[in-house]
């Protein structure tokens, strides 16, 4: 079922609100920040999302919003239709060299792989010392199988996920490696960690 404008605006709001915060907004919130009328549109707007399976909701708990991965998927989707800048050449970090210019476009979908891609929010400096800082943005895909070394999102125990380089050790178990020399890896069975997907990409924004 197609989205309206206004229930687009709905969902973007409700993204931005969490890529912000780290929480997902209030029906007061959500109606001061499109300039609703009143809590009850809020909530027809958030049923009929609901139904076309673009948010899920957890009834009598505050802040309960949870965008589906239905929503994900189409905003990449979108983002690799629509999303391309010019690639120019390229740019010494060490010796100079001469610039040349080219002339190509750079394609987000070149690095989005697939619709099993998806984008978290890194939270927290474990992984530092491979470059990927508190703040970055990390593009991901399922897999149902990684190599050692591999940078994985991994779901530990059916609780806890974690962002760590992956290693099967004797024993079956596997090692969570953090890239943080301040840090040690985590050492659990093979059959409490789930795998949830391999990186494929970094991105940081400065302000």
């Amino acid at each position: 079922m197609a989205l309206t404008k206004r229930q687009k605006q709905v969902l973007d709001f409700i993204a931005n609100f969490v890529d912000d915060n780290g929480y997902c907004p209030s029906y007061e919130e959500i109606a001061r920040g499109l300039g609703l009328a009143s809590l009850a549109t809020v909530n027809e707007h958030i049923s009929v999302l609901e139904t076309k399976s673009y948010l899920k909701r957890g009834f009598n708990q505050s802040r309960s919003l949870e965008l589906t991965q239905k929503y994900v998927q189409e905003q990449l989707r979108t983002d690799r239709a629509g999303t391309g800048i010019p690639l120019l050449g390229r740019i010494a970090a060490g010796t100079p060299v001469e610039a040349a210019e080219q002339r190509e476009m750079l394609n987000f979908a070149d690095f989005a792989g697939n619709s099993n891609s998806f984008a978290l929010k890194v939270r927290g400096n474990s992984m530092i010392e491979d470059h990927i800082c508190d703040g970055d943005l990390i593009l991901l895909e399922r897999v149902g199988q990684v190599n050692d070394g591999d940078i994985v999102v991994a779901l530990v125990a059916g609780s806890d996920a974690t962002l760590k380089r992956f290693y099967r050790e004797p024993g079956d178990t596997i090692r969570l490696q953090p890239a943080n020399a301040a840090l040690k890896p985590i050492v659990v069975p093979a059959r409490d960690v789930q795998i949830q997907g391999r990186l494929l990409a970094v991105l940081r924004k400065y302000k």
